[in-house]
């Protein structure tokens, strides 16, 4: 019996993705061999997840706080991964991601070094985020770090370590039709109306130095970054990862389960809607070129989900100093390649936020 082409697809463009993020290798290969059905995907990696979450409460019944805090952390991404773009059954992808937001609060007091939930004003209620704080540091810069898509701040981790070992304190946030925001604000286009509110939060933040702030973003959250870096000028330098110029240029060949994702987080009844409604999601009509503040933008040439020429483009228009990294042989993200820009990028921001060289 063959896969369903759903799953096909989901591990053909995210296995790096997955790997890279916390998701070990032989689970990830033993999970996805498993799943023949693309309604079965949830419950599979549900599953899996369960295993290390029972591991880490173990470890914090006996008093390994540490262990707990990774075990959790691990299990909080599956239970994210199990969710990500399985939004068929909305109840069971909301279940599944509770336990994701379940298991992290669990592991954040335990972390090396700790962090902490904030909630961050926001329309008639909040963003949620996590804060955390280099160890030993005192009023750190802060970088703001939102997610993409199918992303939540429950995946970033791996994304936010080689900031905080340069001593940049990290606030990674669930913005509107992202995570725990998902289900009471839908994906919005001009993503700097979040960001004037994370940055608001940060100007009250009395441990971090507000007066030094970046702004990183992933995949869509690659867009969200460098637009919102348009209009948000107390922004003193911005990290765009793969995201597209205009959304509704690529819309047509996304994958499936990308579009249905959109919709889903857009609050959109039909496809139709949500192809209309992705041209919101745009760098056009002059908004590229109001980024005056430093800006690095990654891409990858064998990027299947966003044409790396959107970064290309992005770099070109900007107004204000461009680092441009096209990794040849990257995916989306350059998942594949994280060693070609993470460090790359964490030094390129540390310097841009003053602090010295390590």
């Amino acid at each position: 019996m063959s896969k369903d082409p759903r799953v096909e697809s989901a591990i053909s463009h995210w296995a790096p993705r997955f790997v890279s993020n916390g998701v070990l290798l032989t689970d990830f290969q033993e999970v996805t061999r498993g799943i023949e059905r693309w309604e079965d995907w949830t419950s599979a990696w549900c599953k899996r997840a369960e295993v290390h979450e029972a591991l880490g409460h173990e470890a914090l019944a006996d008093g390994y706080k540490l262990s707990a805090s990774e075990h959790l952390s691990r299990a909080a991404v599956y239970y994210h991964f199990a969710k990500f773009v399985s939004v068929h059954d909305i109840d069971e992808m909301r279940a599944a991601h509770m336990k994701a937001v379940a298991c992290k609060q669990l592991a954040l007091p335990h972390m090396r070094p700790p962090a902490k939930r904030v909630e961050i004003p926001y329309e008639n209620g909040h963003l949620a985020g996590f804060l955390r704080l280099p160890a030993g540091a005192v009023k750190p810069p802060v970088l703001i770090m939102v997610p993409g898509l199918d992303s939540a701040k429950e995946e970033l981790e791996a994304y936010e370590q080689p900031f905080l070992a340069r001593g940049i304190a990290t606030l990674m946030v669930d913005g509107p039709g992202q995570g725990e925001a998902e289900y009471d604000f839908p994906i919005r286009g001009d993503y700097e109306v979040p960001v004037k509110a994370m940055v608001d939060w940060v100007l009250t933040c009395p441990e971090v130095d507000s007066t030094r702030i970046g702004l990183w973003g992933v995949s869509l959250g690659g867009y969200y970054a460098p637009r919102a870096a348009a209009f948000e000028k107390r922004l003193k330098a911005c990290i765009g990862l793969a995201g597209p110029y205009d959304f509704s240029d690529t819309w047509d060949a996304l994958p499936d389960l990308t579009r249905e994702a959109f919709r889903v987080r857009s609050h959109l009844a039909t496809q139709a809607e949500a192809k209309e409604y992705s041209r919101n999601l745009t760098m056009k009509n002059g908004v590229a070129q109001q980024i005056e503040c430093p800006l690095f933008l990654v891409t990858g040439k064998l990027d299947r989900i966003i044409p790396w020429q959107d970064t290309q483009r992005m770099a070109q228009e900007a107004s204000g100093p461009v680092e441009l990294l096209i990794v040849d042989d990257g995916n989306h993200i350059a998942n594949n390649r994280p060693y070609r820009y993470r460090h790359r990028t964490a030094d390129w921001m540390a310097e841009q936020l003053g602090m010295p060289r390590i």
